[in-house]
């Protein structure tokens, strides 16, 4: 039997040691989370991208130190009087300035406060919520899970995104239902392709995929293998199954 070839790709202390302080040195307030080996970070496959020999780290932006820029300072500002009593330093986990987009980390169960104050405080009106994506971070841990959400507010032209974490063994974050109901169809969307429990959502259903599809196809967990399709008389075999490399 013949031996697998070696793996390029096996994570070393001492790699993610020296990654990281390049990643700080570039971006001082990224936070690297984890070492990529590779193109697409895959493992047990065999190489076939040409990037086998790859190797960078994974980070998310990390917190900005004020002043913040622009119209950015006066909503922060506004969003810390409309929390009393503290709310603002309980509710808010870091703030981000990155890309030219505001974005607020809400410790999840002060998301509904949040998004009420920034609706209904006059200096902020953030009228319309635009979406609600989710990300899956496997290597943050016990923060795996991420939703985002796009405020804007018609009255002072302004936007603001929101960002709230969960572990993979607790995915409940509050829906934002009752303050925005428009997030209905995204917070459906964001549970059936991430795995996401919106808590308190009127119907919290799948919208895309069938009732009794298994897991959640947007986690970077989910089996890349697809499902056999019948053609022309013919079962063809998920890609995972037909493809060999030699």
């Amino acid at each position: 039997m013949t031996a697998p070839p070696p793996d390029n790709r096996t994570e070393t202390t001492a790699d993610q040691a020296q990654l990281a302080e390049q990643d700080q040195r570039r971006d001082p307030a990224a936070e690297a989370i984890a070492v990529r080996h590779g193109m697409f970070g895959v493992t047990g496959t065999g190489d076939t991208s040409g990037y086998g020999r790859l190797v960078r780290t994974v980070s998310l932006p990390g917190g900005t130190p004020p002043p913040y820029g622009g119209y950015f300072d006066d909503l922060v500002g506004s969003l810390q009087n409309a929390l009393p009593d503290n709310g603002f330093e309980a509710a808010i986990e870091k703030i981000v300035v990155f890309r030219g987009e505001l974005t607020l980390h809400v410790r999840r169960e002060h998301l509904v406060a949040v998004a009420q104050a920034l609706r209904d405080d006059p200096a902020l009106r953030f009228e319309m919520c635009l979406g609600v994506s989710g990300a899956h971070y496997p290597d943050d841990a016990g923060r795996e899970l991420h939703a985002v959400t796009h405020l804007l507010s018609i009255t002072h032209n302004r936007r603001v995104r929101l960002e709230v974490s969960a572990p993979d063994a607790d995915p409940h974050i509050p829906s934002l239902f009752a303050v925005y109901p428009t997030t209905d169809w995204h917070e459906r969307e964001t549970y059936d392709f991430f795995g996401i429990l919106f808590d308190g959502h009127p119907s919290l259903t799948r919208i895309t995929m069938p009732d009794d599809w298994r897991g959640h196809p947007q986690r970077k967990d989910y089996p890349l293998g697809g499902i056999p399709v019948d053609y022309k008389g013919a079962r063809i075999p998920p890609p995972d199954q037909r493809r060999a490399y030699s």
